[in-house]
Formats: structure tokens, C-alpha cells, sequence
């Protein structure tokens, strides 16, 4: 699914109308989408409409239409009906109840529609008050984008009010996942009004997972090694490797001096067998750097990897080992926002710019963990994935997903590829677990993920 800036819409928009389509027709067809999804989530109800001076108030004019239409009790809420087109004929065919911002009552349903994409600025202050007035009286419904939001960075410009649910118009917005846009949009439904989008962004989209063949064997699915650290934190690589099985590889094999066994299922092997299992065509993935201390013995590891031709899933400890080693093999680093400071510097204002800059300047696949978490090929592609929970802020999550990502590429994934589909799984694993979950939790729900796909 496109992720789009704002320049990206203005554009894809503008292309469109000049194309023949005229900008009273998207408007009519964004109100009329947005109208009809919301008479499919909510029974006829009192509903107030906050309509803004511009196109998105527009928008609130031609749902608050077809609403009353549909038996709604409908309520205008505006300091002025549009004076550009089309949003002024829009606005000029309601001929019902039209209060002023100031006096916009609560109702069941609150309908924003101040301000969308445009707005660079702070809220006006009687458009915050009409917003406070009306803020905890009913579920709130944005159009386009929560007003308040960078459409872009998902700043908060203000106090906007946060959306049960946000109707987006062509494309979703980036300011729609990230920054305060994740916590302030709520669900996200696209409607499709007929625009062509190009973006230099996706957002990462439930995965289609092929079933296996019936001759399949278990190195046909994929042999992963995991390079254990310190075998007191073995537990970070064990993690690992047990989610590496669940997501589906043949073999897992935990490379290190540990003895202790996540599953019986798991191989061991001591380093020279390890060493030896590199050069096996049957081994398409390493997973190294959950546990992984700072030491000769995994700076040799490291090196070996990175001059080899086994793509290689970099976490944790191997992140901080980096500096000055080429690297030959493919290569995904999935640092968190500290790790990922130290490899590149500060991220600064521009999340995903951030991680394209840092995947072309290392040739590496790079995955910033977070609460929308982006991944950025060298090449210059970039997603993001929104499908995630706080309930994943556990010690060992990211172990986890290192390992997932391993068995996705051991499988026969592209790394940015298995990146996407990884932080999907994960997160809804992370999902299906809940309040209480530790990292321990994640790998066991992994099959019902895969199962529900």
C-alpha cells in the first residue's frame, strides 16, 4: 500500500485532474466513500461534522449530506462555509442545522474535518477550543488525517483529537503511522477515489504465504545457523533460534559453547562445526548478535560472516561490532533507535529518510525498530510496518524477530522482503499474546500466525 507525503497526493491529485477528472469529482468521491463507510460501522445516530475553511471541510459538507440521507441527525459545526471551489458548492447544498465552531456540540459520533494534509502550522486557538470542547463527547471519526497532524511526519501540531478511526482519501499518509499519527489515527481505512499514487514509501500489508509443496523436505525449507555469545545470556540466542523453527525453517542450528537446549528439535554445534556448516550449500542464513558480547571470538565471527556469501541477520551485540568490516555477504541490521544513533548518528526529524540514507551508505538492509518500524534497502526502497503492539517493549522481542527474519530469508526471501513480512508476523504475534507477554511467548504463537495467512 503507497505511503504517501503530502507532495506525493498534491501531485498524484493535480496528474489526475489534468488527466480529465475533475476536482469536484474526487472530492464527491471521497464524500461519498467516507460517508458509506461509516454508515457500515455505526447505526443512525446524532453526529457533529467540524468543518474546516478548506478541501477537507469540503469533505465534512459532502458526508454530512449523505449522512442525513441515511437518517443521521447531522450537526455542522464551521466559522464559514469554503469559498474555493469545490468545496464551496459543496458546502452550498446542506441546508441543515450549521452552528458555529465554538458552540459544536457533542454528540455519538465527532466527525473532523477541520484541517488535512495542508496544514504546516499550529492549530488556530478556536479551532484547538472547538476541538477541547468536544473531546471525550463521542467516538471521532477524521477524515484524511486527524487536524493537528503533520501529514508528513506525524507530528503534533496542537492537541488533536485522537480518532477511533481515520478515513484516508487516495493513499494512506505517513503522518498516519508515524510520530503521535500512530496513537492519534486509530484504525486506518483507505477509501479509493480514482487517483493513481506513486510513493517512494509502502506500508507493509498482511503477507501472503505460499503453502509448502508435498515432496518437501527439511533443507528445501531452509537451513539457519544461529551464532551464540556468552553462554550465560544464552537465552538471546536461544530465543532466536526457537523462533527461527517456529517461522517455518527446516533446520536451526545453534553455533556456540551453551548447553542449554530452547528445544530438543534445535542442532548444537561447537565453533569449528559451525565454521564448516558455512560452506554447506544447504545453509542460506545466519542469524548473529542477540547475546553476542564484545570479544575476539565474535569479532572473528563476524568477519568470517560478512566476507562470506550467506546472507547475514545482524542484532544486538554483532551491531556494535560493525565499524570497519566490509562486508561481501547480504547483509540486515535491525538496530533499535540507540543502536541505530551510534551506527549513523542522530535520526533527526525525517524517520524514513533517515533509514534510506543509512541503508545507501552502508549497502546494508536496515530495520529501525519502533513503534512503526521502517526498513530501507540500499537501492531505495522503504516500508513501514504499523501492525504492532506496545506489549512488544519486552526484553528479548528482538531477538525474536531476528530470528523470524532469518528463517524468512533461510526460505528463500529477499532480505528486504523477509524484513517486511518478519515485522508483520512478529507484531502479530505480539498482538495475538496481549497484556503479559514476554519474549519467551512470542515463538509459540507463531503457528497460529502463520495458520490465520
Amino acid at each position: 500500500m503507497p505511503l504517501v507525503t503530502a507532495a506525493e497526493m498534491r501531485s498524484a491529485e493535480a496528474a489526475a485532474i489534468a488527466a480529465g477528472t475533475s476536482a469536484r469529482t474526487l472530492m464527491e468521491r471521497a464524500a461519498q466513500g467516507a460517508a458509506r463507510h461509516i454508515i457500515a460501522h455505526h447505526g443512525a445516530c446524532p453526529v457533529t461534522i467540524l468543518a474546516g475553511p478548506g478541501n477537507n471541510g469540503g469533505d465534512g459538507w459532502g458526508v454530512a449530506l449523505h449522512l442525513a440521507d441515511a437518517g443521521f441527525a447531522v450537526t455542522v459545526a464551521s466559522d464559514g462555509r469554503p469559498q474555493g471551489e469545490p468545496a464551496a458548492s459543496m458546502a452550498g447544498h446542506w441546508q441543515g442545522p450549521v452552528v458555529p465552531l465554538a458552540e459544536a456540540p457533542p454528540a455519538p459520533l465527532i466527525i473532523d474535518a477541520l484541517f488535512g494534509t495542508g496544514l504546516t502550522r499550529p492549530l488556530p486557538e478556536g479551532v484547538q477550543a472547538a476541538l477541547d470542547r468536544v473531546r471525550g463527547g463521542g467516538t471521532v471519526i477524521a477524515l484524511d488525517i486527524a487536524s493537528g497532524l503533520c501529514s508528513d511526519s506525524g507530528a503534533a501540531l496542537g492537541r488533536p483529537l485522537a480518532a477511533a478511526r481515520t478515513i484516508s482519501f487516495g493513499a494512506a499518509k505517513r503522518g498516519h503511522v508515524l510520530g503521535q499519527g500512530l496513537a492519534l489515527s486509530g484504525a486506518l481505512a483507505v477509501i479509493d477515489i480514482g487517483v493513481p499514487v506513486a510513493a517512494a514509501a509502502s506500508l507493509v500489508q498482511p503477507p501472503g504465504l505460499a503453502g509448502l509443496a508435498h515432496d518437501v523436505h527439511k533443507y528445501a525449507r531452509g537451513a539457519v545457523l544461529v551464532i551464540e555469545g556468552d553462554p550465560r545470556r544464552g537465552g538471546a540466542a536461544g530465543l532466536a533460534a526457537l523462533a527461527a523453527l517456529r517461522a517455518g525453517a527446516g533446520l536451526v542450528t545453534l553455533v556456540g559453547e551453551g548447553a542449554a537446549q530452547p528445544a530438543l528439535a534445535l542442532m548444537r554445534r561447537h565453533d569449528a562445526e559451525g565454521r564448516a556448516l558455512l560452506a554447506d550449500p544447504r545453509t542460506r542464513a545466519v542469524v548473529i548478535g542477540p547475546g553476542l558480547p564484545d570479544d575476539r571470538r565474535s569479532r572473528d565471527w563476524l568477519a568470517l560472516l560478512l566476507a562470506g556469501r550467506v546472507p547475514v541477520v545482524a542484532d544486538a551485540g554483532a551491531l556494535a561490532l560493525l565499524a570497519g568490516l566490509p562486508a561481501a555477504a547480504p547483509l540486515l541490521l535491525t538496530p533499535h533507535e540507540g543502536e541505530f544513533t551510534r551506527l549513523f548518528g542522530p535520526i533527526g526529524a525525517d524517520r524514513i529518510a533517515a533509514v534510506q540514507a543509512a541503508a545507501a551508505r552502508s549497502g546494508a538492509v536496515v530495520l529501525l525498530k519502533g513503534p512503526a518500524t521502517i526498513i530501507a534497502a540500499p537501492d531505495g526502497r522503504v516500508a513501514v510496518n504499523a501492525h504492532a503492539t506496545p506489549w512488544l517493549a519486552t526484553a528479548g522481542a528482538g531477538d525474536v524477530l531476528a530470528g523470524i527474519i532469518g528463517a524468512l530469508v533461510g526460505q528463500g526471501m529477499a532480505l528486504f522482503d523477509a524484513a517486511c513480512v518478519g515485522v508483520w508476523l512478529h507484531g502479530d504475534a505480539g498482538r495475538r499474546g496481549g497484556p503479559g507477554l514476554i519474549a519467551d511467548d512470542l515463538p509459540g504463537q507463531l503457528p497460529a500466525v502463520l495458520a490465520a495467512l
